[in-house]
């Protein structure tokens, strides 16, 4: 035998490095992968921030039915870009308010006196919209004044749209499902494959795996926010009013809270079926209540103090306060606290309650 050979020393290697390399290159991969936690996400915002882009008044359908008055009708009416005035047969102005296709009704009175009659339906918001606006501008054509004087102020400051609302609920959704499914389902298909058996077999230690599995769903989870947040800039102009390392702050944080409890799920789950409805059992009520599309406040107040304690609710309203308001990061120190209390208290009990096999 060799003696340089015999006496080179065995070469050592870090658990949770090599852990954490096989689960990135593991990643990468798989190209469906990469689009769900790249691509996914950012088809989300672009769907949304364009249904729900700040767009101009919509113009209101009028009808207005033939008579001695309705030129005078349509000529007070047409004064305003908004309005869409037609003289139309009564017959004719029925059939398009049953079918949705107007949006009010408008007839003058058969009186001699100045006198009108509107006909809508109250359950439609474009309908009710019309009878006030249409009222209001006849009634100033037959000369009303306001009793009191008043001005008009249009907020139009970047940080009070729907998409400066929706894109700090999206990352905390997309910090959510990266979590819990990114390592609760992988954790439990490696169980099925019999791979942590495998890991059983080696030194590695419980909390090298687990912590393993926390970094390398990190790796993946802040590039992916970060992604998310550059092209909602460059696409709809959403800024950051805070700090930027806050954001990064929070953004960490809320990932190693929901990575804990991926981790919590998925210890004793044993087949793809028992970890899925697990996964959305937990995931469903954030989803509902923790205000990723419209605001938790909607809900009723015996509800908030539950609302409050999820982890997705504090990681949202604490995006929310630093990316739209400009809120110091020491001021939500109540919904820091929530996640890091999730996030310790989930990873301290999976690791009592994990099981290789």
């Amino acid at each position: 035998m060799n003696h340089n050979q015999s006496t080179r020393p065995a070469q050592t290697y870090w658990p949770l490095g090599q852990l954490i390399l096989a689960r990135l290159r593991e990643f990468y991969r798989e190209p469906e992968a990469v689009f769900w936690v790249y691509g996914f996400p950012i088809l989300l915002v672009v769907g949304l921030g364009v249904a729900f882009r700040n767009r101009p008044i919509e113009q209101i359908s009028i009808d207005v039915e033939s008579g001695p008055r309705a030129a005078e009708i349509v000529s007070a009416l047409s004064g305003q870009e908004r309005f869409r005035p037609r003289i139309v047969e009564p017959e004719e102005a029925q059939r398009q308010l049953q079918t949705g296709r107007t949006d009010l009704v408008v007839r003058a009175g058969s009186t001699v006196e100045l006198r009108y009659e509107y006909e809508y339906d109250p359950t439609r918001a474009p309908s009710l919209l019309a009878h006030a606006a249409v009222d209001d501008a006849l009634q100033r054509a037959a000369g009303r004044k306001d009793v009191v004087e008043v001005s008009t102020k249009v907020y139009e400051k970047p940080g009070g749209r729907y998409i400066d609302f929706l894109v700090p609920g999206l990352l905390g959704m997309s910090l959510m499902g990266g979590g819990l499914w990114g390592i609760g389902f992988v954790t439990v298909d490696m169980r099925i494959r019999k791979l942590l058996k495998r890991f059983l077999a080696t030194p590695m230690r419980k909390s090298d795996f687990l912590a393993g599995l926390m970094i390398s769903r990190l790796m993946f989870l802040v590039p992916e926010v970060l992604v998310l947040l550059v092209f909602s800039w460059l696409v709809f102009g959403v800024v950051v009013h805070g700090n930027p390392l806050a954001v990064v702050f929070l953004i960490l944080l809320g990932a190693v809270t929901f990575a804990g409890i991926g981790l919590l799920v998925a210890s004793r789950a044993k087949t793809i079926e028992a970890v899925s409805g697990l996964m959305n059992l937990v995931m469903l009520p954030m989803w509902i209540l923790s205000g990723i599309f419209f605001s938790s406040n909607r809900f009723p107040d015996a509800a908030q103090p539950f609302i409050s304690v999820l982890p997705l609710t504090a990681l949202n309203n604490a995006l929310r306060a630093v990316m739209q308001e400009g809120a110091p990061l020491l001021s939500q120190w109540p919904e820091i606290s929530i996640l890091s209390l999730w996030g310790a208290i989930s990873f301290w009990v999976a690791i009592r309650l994990f099981r290789w096999v």
